[in-house]
């Protein structure tokens, strides 16, 4: 018959044992500390039949978008279907969720997780594994209206409520609700602390709003929450380098640089896309990261022909662009078409559409093709979300054509983009100092003069940067339906 979880799904193991180290494993995957594999590894071991085990394996290694673990995961599925005999219909969904992905169709997968997740709500590795891959595919209503539909069978008392709290306020920040997205962040974050996620979440909506001074305090408040033994401390450590970034802090960019986001072992983890992103964009300012490239770049170089994710593919020319390697830039451009060519599904079109033309504007910037730029990227600049990431991290290719435009001598671009850009972020003194460069090449004086004068203000605090959000909800598990934006 099988035990159910501590959620009250049903699963078909007879081990106790064995789900109870699935709680660990879940609660390290949620909580980005720990080794949740090594602990699936220990759960199999004392139940070889136990079906849910290989899929939440397999499932881990499919998440971390890195090509190395796609052996491993198929494997972990071959076991599954092995003993699919045994298995109940929601472990036979995971199965066909795990094995939709690994024929490349991730929207598949997500249907697949949909699925299991209408008859299970509570499924809280569905959950976890329905809103990552929504977000490596760039669907953000997506995202916040699965959390929403799931939500509707959680409440304070079902293990992983505050967990599954932060993927709704992020999904919600991603949607563009950014007052509702930090109410849900602070809740999870009242409930757990230590929810690195919940955390992050809030952190995206400062970002996004323009709230420098908000979400230094935040994150250097909470600190200690997030910087100690987490395995996501360096994409915290880039949000907060990020405000400082904005501020034109430099000196305490390049600190939490070498001391938060750069690591010493060899070879590429997902956290060493904030590194090419960080220095991007100092390069971006005309920032000297003498030195850095070239660190970065080693590490990369090995894989440059290990395409599996566009979005990841974007981060590793960045470092050959910078690097100057062009031999390596030219065996990742070699490696992309013959995926777009060879391989389908959902990355080889992320691929086509959007990793490949911005792959080649990159270069081009490097090589100060500024025009080539600004060419390859306007045409992708209102998709690049379909090869997935968050708006903060696919700033990056906004900020690329403006500086590209700007060195081009476009200002009419320039300047028609920063009036974007100004309107949704009107107190970011870098945009208020780009923006003056525009008016510049504009001739237009007086106006220049004026926006730098506002990022002057902005920096010294005359219009100051307050929070947006007024408080928390007084029914945490109201949960909004069917909104659009």
């Amino acid at each position: 018959m099988g035990l159910s979880d501590i959620r009250g799904v049903p699963t078909s193991t007879d081990s106790q044992k064995a789900l109870d180290l699935l709680e660990v494993a879940l609660d390290q995957a949620l909580a980005i500390r720990g080794d949740p594999v090594a602990v699936i590894d220990e759960a199999l071991e004392a139940a070889p039949d136990f079906v849910l085990g290989y899929c939440i394996r397999a499932e881990f290694r499919l998440l971390t978008t890195e090509r190395s673990g796609v052996p491993l995961a198929a494997r972990d599925v071959e076991m599954a279907e092995a003993l699919t005999g045994a298995a109940n219909d929601r472990e036979r969904g995971h199965i066909a969720a795990i094995r939709a992905w690994l024929e490349g169709d991730l929207e598949k997968a997500v249907e697949r997780w949909e699925a299991v997740l209408l008859d299970y709500p509570r499924d809280l590795m569905a959950v976890f594994a329905a809103h990552n891959t929504d977000f490596f595919l760039g669907e953000a209503p997506q995202m916040r209206d699965r959390l929403s539909r799931a939500l509707r069978a959680w409440d304070a008392d079902t293990p992983g409520y505050g967990y599954v709290l932060g993927m709704y306020g992020f999904s919600l920040e991603e949607a563009g609700d950014f007052v509702r997205g930090e109410e849900y962040g602070r809740m999870a974050v009242e409930l757990n602390p230590k929810d690195v996620y919940a955390i992050h979440a809030v952190a995206h909506v400062m970002e996004m709003q323009g709230r420098q001074e908000d979400g230094i305090a935040w994150m250097t408040g909470r600190q200690d929450d997030w910087a100690v033994d987490c395995g996501f401390s360096i994409h915290l450590w880039w949000h907060t380098a990020m405000y400082h970034l904005d501020l034109g802090q430099y000196d305490r960019v390049f600190e939490i640089y070498e001391n938060g986001i750069r690591k010493s072992a060899d070879g590429i983890s997902l956290e060493e896309l904030d590194a090419a992103s960080m220095l991007w964009r100092l390069n971006l300012l005309g920032v000297d990261v003498s030195g850095r490239w070239d660190e970065l770049a080693d590490k990369w170089e090995p894989s440059a022909e290990d395409t599996y994710y566009a979005f990841n593919d974007m981060h590793a020319m960045m470092a050959f662009a910078g690097a100057g390697r062009d031999m390596a830039a030219a065996k990742l451009l070699a490696a992309t078409a013959s995926y777009v060519t060879e391989r389908g599904g959902t990355n080889a079109q992320m691929t086509k559409d959007v990793g490949i033309p911005l792959c080649r504007a990159l270069l081009a910037f490097s090589r100060e093709d500024y025009g080539q730029t600004v060419d390859l990227l306007l045409p992708i600049r209102y998709k690049s979300n379909v090869f997935g990431g968050s708006y903060a991290q696919r700033d990056v290719i906004a900020l690329t054509l403006i500086e590209a435009a700007l060195r081009a001598g476009q200002f009419k671009l320039a300047h028609a983009l920063l009036a974007e850009r100004t309107a949704v972020k009107e107190t970011s003194p870098m945009t208020w100092k780009l923006m003056g460069r525009a008016l510049d090449g504009l001739g237009d004086k007086p106006h220049a003069d004026d926006a730098r004068t506002k990022a002057e203000d902005l920096l010294a605090g005359v219009h100051p940067i307050t929070p947006v959000n007024t408080g928390l909800r007084s029914d945490p598990v109201f949960i909004p339906g069917g909104c659009l934006l």
